[in-house]
């Protein structure tokens, strides 16, 4: 990486009042918070739902939660309680953005819908990451990542041996959505900054993945009227797959004429390497099924290694098919540093990855995630509340201290 002056983080002096739960919100406000905005998440008195997925060396401080929400801190509120909601005010009246998950009739019930907060702070971003747009019938429908996936035809398209639909084993939906939301977040505190305007933004995830789903398998559709079905060809083959070796997968992708041609002639296939429609990237993408076909009939003829230490050396693309196990210790990822080890105050030595991003503003590492209401009452008294009415605030149930004593 080229050498160059370190700049201040882009984000720096920008707070953001996250009342988000669960992972679509949770991860866009972590990457934020890597860009140095200070988030201050908001959680109910039972804590965001996530937070009690195993595993886990202590209650609350669940790995996915813990990835999820480093570098946030945390304010346990009762929003149904006056006192909860008027805290929730006085820390949106410093903020510069509110982001919240909720559907939208239980925001406008609670008062905390954009009319109602931008009366406190006009210049307010105000995000809504919804299920589904708010011009739909689903608008007020509770949506969550295996609900988008099969509403947006992502299961439909991954289908199992017998035909049948099935989820991504991965909270695709979730975090696809999440990237968008960064997106909007970002735009919007930009002319925020520039204009000092707020403004109201919403993210719907089955829109984002639909659109995300769309780029290459509106397909035929692109035309009007359509010159083909929905559905990207290639990437729907029956024959695109990872590939059996001798003793065990890769995974290779030929995709310029010139890559078509070396991985022929290294097969010993000079002549289909000198075919016409090989050496036409328009028809060899109506034929490309069978050019697929035609790796897997190669590939159990060489071991994984063979393959590929061959294969790049021809530069033709690619991988042997990684376990998740197996990326602890991939020499790329070791030399990148993608993983980091950290200390929590409470949870000890722990794992994680740092932001992949390279910059002159690098993204924040180390971050921790908080303990449910452990900042409760450093941010309460940092917007004028005194010890007398934390403590009130406390006893009443409408807020949660939640300080370890070794934090």
């Amino acid at each position: 990486m080229p050498s160059q002056p370190a700049a201040p983080r882009p984000l720096e002096g920008t707070r953001i009042v996250d009342l988000t739960s669960i992972l679509f919100g949770p991860i866009a406000t972590h990457f934020l918070a890597n860009m140095g905005a200070e988030v201050i998440k908001i959680e109910a008195p039972g804590g965001d739902v996530i937070r009690s997925v195993q595993p886990m060396r202590s209650p609350g401080m669940g790995a996915v939660f813990m990835n999820s929400n480093r570098g946030k801190s945390s304010v346990a509120l009762d929003l149904k309680t006056d006192a909860g909601r008027q805290a929730l005010e006085r820390l949106v009246a410093s903020a510069d953005v509110f982001v919240h998950s909720m559907r939208g009739r239980a925001a406008s019930k609670l008062g905390i819908d954009y009319d109602s907060l931008k009366r406190i702070r006009p210049e307010l971003v105000y995000v809504f990451a919804c299920g589904y747009d708010s011009q739909g019938p689903n608008a007020d429908l509770p949506a969550y990542d295996d609900i988008i996936q099969a509403a947006s035809g992502l299961a439909a398209i991954n289908t199992g041996p017998n035909g049948a639909p099935q989820l991504v084993r991965s909270v695709m939906a979730d975090k696809i959505s999440a990237l968008y939301l960064t997106q909007a977040l970002l735009a919007a505190i930009m002319t925020q900054k520039t204009s000092g305007r707020g403004q109201y933004v919403e993210v719907p995830m089955f829109e984002c993945l639909t659109h995300f789903m769309m780029v290459e398998h509106m397909f035929g559709h692109c035309f009007e009227p359509p010159l083909a079905g929905a559905g990207y060809t290639r990437v729907l083959s029956e024959h695109r797959q990872t590939y059996r070796t001798k003793d065990s997968y890769i995974a290779t992708l030929p995709y310029t004429t010139a890559q078509w041609q070396r991985f022929f002639e290294l097969i010993g296939e000079t002549e289909l390497a000198r075919e016409d429609w090989v050496n036409d990237a328009s028809q060899r993408s109506l034929r490309i099924g069978e050019l697929y076909a035609r790796i897997a009939e190669a590939t159990p003829s060489r071991t994984t290694e063979e393959w590929v230490r061959e294969l790049k050396r021809i530069d033709v693309p690619v991988t042997a098919v990684n376990s998740l196990e197996d990326l602890f210790s991939d020499p790329q990822l070791e030399a990148s540093g993608l993983f980091e080890d950290y200390q929590h105050p409470t949870e000890g030595h722990l794992r994680g990855t740092r932001h992949p991003i390279r910059s002159a503003a690098p993204p924040r590492s180390g971050m921790v995630a908080p303990h449910l209401g452990e900042h409760t009452r450093t941010m309460l008294a940092a917007v004028g509340y005194t010890d007398a009415e934390i403590d009130a605030m406390v006893a009443s149930g409408a807020a949660i201290d939640g300080a370890p004593e070794s934090a």
